[in-house]
Formats: C-alpha cells, sequence, structure tokens
C-alpha cells in the first residue's frame, strides 16, 4: 500500500488493525447458501477474511485504482464491480443470484453513510443483518434514544427497520491514512415487517422533524389535531412536545390511527 495514492474525494481510509478486522467479518454468520455485499472493499481486507464463508461475494468499488488488489481475490463466488453502489441497479445484479439471506457490510466513507443506508431501505432488500463502519458521531446518533440531542429524523426510521446495536469502537489510529474522528462499528439486524404504511410513516416522522425545535403543534399543522392529540396523550405526550421526545411506538400508533 506504500505506492497507493489515497483520494479524500471517496473518503477512503483503509482498516489496518487486523483484530478488528476478525471481528467485523465475525459480526455476520453468513453460510454457503446466503450473498454478501461489500461496498467500498478498498484494498480488499474484509473481502480477503469474507471469503471464508465461501457465500457469494458481491463487493462494489468505485476507485479502478483498487483493481490490482481485489482482482487477484475474484474467484466462481467472489465478484468485484467497479461501480458507485447508489448508482448500480442493485436490483438487477441480485436477480442474477439464488440465495438464502443477504448481508451488507462495508467500511462506509462517512460523507456518504446515510444516502448508502437510505438507498438500502428505498430498494427494500430483504437483508437479514448489515454490518457497518461509521463516524462514531453518526453511530451515537443512530443509537440515541427520545429526549436525548441526538434523536432525530434518521434514528426513528433506522429503529423501524431494524434493531441495531453497537459492536466496537474503533480508535482513528487504526486507519491509514488517519482521518479526524473515531469510528464505530454497528450491525443493524432486520425486525420482522411492521403493520403500517410505511410512506405514510415516512411522511409524518419527516414532517415531525422538520424543524427539531418547535413542537408538534408547530411542525404537524395540515394534520388532524384532534386526533394526534387523543393518540398523544395515550402515551403520555401532548402537541406541546418535540418530535425528540416521542418514541418508535407512538410513532406508529399516530401513522396507524390519523
Amino acid at each position: 500500500m506504500s505506492k497507493f495514492v489515497f483520494k479524500k474525494k471517496f473518503g477512503q481510509n483503509f482498516l489496518k488493525n487486523q483484530n478488528i478486522i476478525d471481528k467485523i467479518v465475525d459480526s455476520i454468520e453468513p453460510n454457503e447458501d446466503d450473498l454478501i455485499i461489500e461496498i467500498g472493499p478498498g484494498s480488499g481486507a474484509l473481502t480477503k477474511k469474507l471469503k471464508k464463508y465461501d457465500a457469494t461475494l458481491i463487493a462494489f468499488e468505485i476507485d479502478l485504482e483498487t483493481k490490482q488488489y481485489l482482482d487477484k481475490l475474484e474467484d466462481e463466488k467472489t465478484q468485484i464491480i467497479y461501480q458507485d453502489f447508489l448508482t448500480a441497479d442493485i436490483l438487477e445484479i441480485l436477480d442474477k443470484y439464488n440465495f438464502t439471506n443477504l448481508y451488507i457490510i462495508g467500511n462506509l466513507p462517512y460523507y456518504i453513510t446515510t444516502p448508502i443506508i437510505e438507498h438500502i431501505i428505498k430498494l427494500n432488500l430483504n437483508v437479514s443483518s448489515m454490518v457497518f463502519m461509521v463516524q462514531k458521531e453518526v453511530a451515537d446518533r443512530f443509537l440515541s434514544k427520545p429526549k436525548s440531542k441526538n434523536y432525530g429524523y434518521m434514528t426513528v426510521i433506522l429503529n423501524y427497520w431494524f434493531n441495531i446495536e453497537k459492536i466496537i469502537d474503533v480508535d482513528k489510529k487504526n486507519f491509514v491514512p488517519m482521518p479526524k474522528v473515531d469510528s464505530t462499528v454497528l450491525r443493524l439486524s432486520r425486525k420482522e415487517t411492521l403493520c403500517v404504511d410505511y410512506d405514510k410513516f415516512d411522511a409524518l416522522v419527516k414532517d415531525s422533524f422538520k424543524f427539531k425545535r418547535k413542537t408538534l403543534n408547530n411542525n404537524l399543522k395540515s394534520y388532524n389535531r384532534r386526533e394526534l392529540e387523543i393518540i398523544l396523550n395515550k402515551h403520555g405526550y401532548t402537541l406541546e412536545n418535540r418530535a425528540e421526545e416521542i418514541d418508535l411506538e407512538t410513532f406508529i400508533d399516530l401513522t396507524n390511527n390519523i
């Protein structure tokens, strides 16, 4: 890697600690009938270890310079696709494979962490679990609880779809080049489908957090106030509460009954 030119535009920070790499790889449990998507394999540090599962492995890499490392890892069950995960036709690609469970894993560039996760949700991939290395500040936001400053729209949306748990915090010294911030590895395990109109749910949560410091009374003016008040009262809230105080169950109840 001494001659590799790291590119800031791709958010490249390669993990060098083998113990942490092993912990990330061991946080999923696929078998040979499953499929793993890796986002941003870089030099292939995770890719090499993921091959031990003998599962079908598809890695999406945007930087063609990494071909010198990644092409060596390709075989009948491992494919490297040199394309941006966000622009690739993921559904068409997956349609070519037969598999039982889907896993997604990656050391995500900090600047596109949320867009990648939102893209996966939008595609409605039937993913069993996802393991991502993200900026620690982002992980804190995803793991936050109601009434905390980090609790927001993405917190609610992710907790609708997934059970979220922290695997390990990773000091910035474990990367080349060293980033300015520390990281956290998260595992997002798919929940059972909830009985709710998701588009309606998403719109309600988004509207509720539109102006984070304002109350629901201000943010949800286009909704039926009486209906909102009845359901909020049932959960111990009023329209004078802010969205950051409302838990997931209440948002789901609101969606199902207004």
